[in-house]
C-alpha cells in the first residue's frame, strides 16, 4: 500500500512538468513572433552584417508569415491537429535556434574570434532536432513522420530569411551540418528509447503521455481507454445512512462509496461525488471513506456501471435513535464518532495538521475491532479537511487508539430519538474555483434536546487550519460544528497551473466567506429539523478498478524516462558547448 501511494505522488509529480508549458496560445503565437524577429535581427546584424538590414528589412514580415502559416500546417500534421500545442513547440523550438545564434555571437565577442556561419546551419538543425521529439512525445506522430516533417518550419524560415544566393552556402558548412545532424540523431535515439522506458508494463511511454495531454483538453478517451485496459474487475461495496421523516417527505443520505473519486479531471470517477449527489436528488454528503487512488474507476462506462448498481441498494438496518457524538483526541489524531443503533459511525482526521488517503488497513483493523464488540455495521469516513502527506506511522497509531477508545466509549452511551434537518447551498451563488460542483451541505442532528451539525463540501482536501477557523465562528455563536468534510472530488472547475492539479477548499475562498455560507445553510437546516428515522444501506458493485500495477509501471515508465532525458541532456549540452570554441 505504500509503495502505491508513493507511486501516484511520484507521477503527480512528474506530471506536474507539464505546467511549463505556457498557459495561452495566444502567449506562445506573439512569443513566437518576438523571438522569430530576434532571430533575424542576429543574422543581419551579426553574421550578415556586410548585407545590411536596410536592404533586407522586408525579409522580417515574410519571415513572420511563414512562421505563422507553418505554426498552422503542423497542427494538421499532429495527431489530435491541436493548434494551440503546434504553437508551444514552435515557440520553444524557435527559441533553440535564437539562442543557438546568440550564444554564436557571444562566443565570437568573448573568444575573440571570427563570427562563424556555421552557427544558422547548426540553429536550423537544432530546431528540427527539436521538433523530432516534440512530435513524437507530444503531438502523436510516428519517428518516421517526425523524422520527414521535421525541416519544413526551420527550413521554409530559412528560404525567406537568407538571400538565395547564399543558401547553398550556408546549409552546405559541413561544421554546421555535423553537429546539426549529430543532434537530429541523438534526438531520434532519445525518442525511441523513451517511448520504450516502461516496458514491459507499458508498449508505450508516448501514447500514455499524449493521451494525459488530451484529456488536459477534455479530450479523455484515449487516456480512458488505457486505464481501462489495465483495470480489473472488483467488486465494490458502498454503505449509506438514510435519514427520513415519518411522512416520508424529507430525506437524507450520508453516503461512504467504496471507491476513491479519481484518477484526475476530467477521466474516470473524477467527479462522481457530485455524480451520486444529483442521483440523489441533491440531499446527500458524499463522504470520502477509506480509500486510495487503486480504488478509481478508470472509465465514464464504469461509472454508469456503478451509478446503476447504486439504484439497487437495500435495507439492513433500521432504528429511530442515536447516541450523542463522542469525540477522542490523541496527540494529533481525532476521532469523532456516533452510534447509530448498532452501527457506529466514526470520523477521522488530523486536522489542522495533514494528511493523504487513509491506508485500507486502519480499515481493517477498526472493522475488526468493531467486531470483536459485536458492532454490526461499522462506518468511517476519512474527512480529507487538511493538506498534507501520507499518515505517519506514530500518527496513525494514534489515530487507531483514537478510533478504538471511540468506539469503547459508544458501547456505554445511551441513544435517543433523532431528529434531522439538511440545507445546501444549491440555490446560492457561492461558485469559486476551490469547490466542487456540489457546493457545501450541512446536517443538523438533534439528539437528547442538542443540536449538532455536521458540514460537507465537493471539493479536494481543505486548506490547513481553515475547519478550526469555521468551527470557532460557529462556536462564538453557540452552534456546535462537530466536523467539516471533504469528498476529495477530483473534478477542476478551472484548470490550475500549481502542482496538485487542484485548489484545495480554503486556498481561493477565505475562512469568513465559507463559514458565512455554512452558517446561512446552518440555521436553514436547523429550522427544518423533524423527527426521523435512519437505515443502514449496503451495495455490492462489479466495476472495474484501476489498481496498483498501474501506478507502478506508470511510475517507473516516468522515472525511466526522466533519467534518459537527463543523460541525454547533459550530453547534449556538453556537445553544444564544444561547438562554441569552433
Amino acid at each position: 500500500m505504500e509503495q502505491e501511494i508513493d507511486d501516484v505522488s511520484n507521477i503527480h509529480n512528474r506530471f506536474s512538468l507539464t505546467l511549463v508549458n505556457p498557459s495561452s496560445k495566444y502567449f506562445s503565437l506573439v512569443v513566437s513572433m518576438v523571438v522569430a524577429s530576434v532571430t533575424v535581427l542576429a543574422v543581419y546584424f551579426g553574421y550578415l552584417s556586410n548585407l545590411g538590414f536596410e536592404e533586407n528589412w522586408y525579409r522580417l514580415p515574410i519571415v513572420l508569415g511563414v512562421l505563422a502559416l507553418t505554426q498552422l500546417l503542423d497542427s494538421r500534421f499532429a495527431k489530435k491537429k491541436e493548434y494551440s500545442k503546434s504553437l508551444h513547440s514552435s515557440l520553444f523550438g524557435n527559441m533553440l535556434w535564437t539562442v543557438t545564434l546568440l550564444m554564436g555571437i557571444l562566443s565570437s565577442i568573448v573568444l575573440s574570434k571570427d563570427l562563424e556561419l556555421f552557427f544558422i546551419t547548426f540553429g536550423l538543425l537544432l530546431f528540427a532536432s527539436f521538433r523530432i521529439g516534440i512530435y513524437t512525445t507530444v503531438l502523436g506522430a510516428s519517428l518516421k513522420k517526425a523524422l520527414a516533417i521535421c525541416l519544413i518550419q526551420p527550413l521554409a524560415m530559412f528560404l525567406v530569411l537568407i538571400p538565395q544566393d547564399l543558401w547553398i552556402s550556408i546549409l552546405s558548412e559541413p561544421v554546421g551540418l555535423g553537429y546539426g545532424i549529430s543532434f537530429i540523431i541523438i534526438a531520434s535515439a532519445w525518442s525511441f528509447v523513451t517511448d520504450r522506458a516502461g516496458r514491459p508494463g507499458m508498449e508505450s511511454t508516448h501514447k500514455t503521455i499524449q493521451a494525459y495531454l488530451a484529456s488536459q483538453g477534455n479530450d479523455f478517451e484515449d487516456a480512458e481507454m488505457l486505464m481501462e485496459e489495465r483495470s480489473t474487475e472488483t467488486k465494490i461495496n458502498t454503505s449509506q445512512i438514510k435519514f427520513s421523516t415519518q411522512n416520508g417527505q424529507k430525506e437524507f443520505r450520508m453516503v461512504l462509496p467504496g471507491i476513491h473519486p479519481g484518477p484526475y479531471h476530467p477521466v474516470g470517477g473524477s467527479n462522481i461525488p457530485y455524480l451520486i449527489y444529483k442521483n440523489l436528488s441533491s440531499s446527500a454528503m458524499i463522504m470520502h471513506s477509506i480509500s486510495d487512488h487503486a480504488l478509481n474507476l478508470p472509465s465514464r462506462n464504469e461509472v454508469e456501471r456503478f451509478l446503476k448498481d447504486l439504484e439497487s441498494s437495500k435495507v439492513k438496518e433500521e432504528g429511530m435513535k442515536c447516541t450523542e457524538p463522542v469525540t477522542v483526541q490523541i496527540n494529533k489524531a481525532r476521532v469523532t464518532g456516533l452510534l447509530f443503533g448498532n452501527n457506529p459511525l466514526l470520523f477521522l482526521s488530523l486536522s489542522p495538521q495533514g494528511m493523504e488517503d487513509l491506508p485500507s488497513y486502519m480499515k481493517t483493523e477498526i472493522v475488526q475491532y468493531a467486531n470483536n464488540r459485536n458492532y454490526s455495521k461499522t462506518l468511517i469516513v476519512d474527512t480529507h479537511n487538511a493538506m498534507g502527506e501520507e499518515i505517519s506511522k506514530e500518527d496513525g497509531e494514534d489515530m487507531l487508539k483514537a478510533a478504538k477508545s471511540c468506539l469503547d466509549t459508544l458501547i456505554t452511551k445511551d441513544s435517543f430519538p433523532i431528529e434531522f434537518g439538511y440545507a445546501n447551498t444549491d440555490e446560492m451563488d457561492v461558485w469559486t474555483e476551490d469547490l466542487g460542483m456540489g457546493g457545501l451541505g450541512i446536517i443538523c442532528l438533534k439528539i437528547n434536546n442538542k443540536k449538532y451539525f455536521l458540514g460537507w463540501a465537493d471539493s479536494n482536501n481543505m486548506e490547513n487550519g481553515v475547519r478550526e477557523k469555521i468551527i470557532d465562528i460557529f462556536a462564538k455563536r453557540d452552534y456546535q460544528l462537530l466536523e467539516i468534510c471533504t469528498s476529495d472530488t477530483h473534478y477542476a472547475p478551472v484548470k490550475p497551473r500549481n502542482r496538485n492539479g487542484y485548489y484545495q477548499l480554503g486556498l481561493i475562498t477565505s475562512a469568513d466567506k465559507l463559514a458565512k455560507w455554512f452558517f446561512e445553510i446552518a440555521k436553514s437546516a436547523e429550522n427544518n429539523t423533524a423527527s426521523a428515522k435512519f437505515e443502514i444501506l449496503e451495495n455490492e458493485s462489479n466495476v472495474k478498478v484501476m489498481g496498483h500495477g498501474i501506478y507502478e509501471d506508470y511510475s517507473k515508465a516516468l522515472d525511466n524516462s526522466l533519467k534518459i532525458t537527463k543523460g541525454f541532456v547533459i550530453g547534449c549540452v556538453i556537445l553544444f558547448v564544444t561547438s562554441l570554441f569552433l
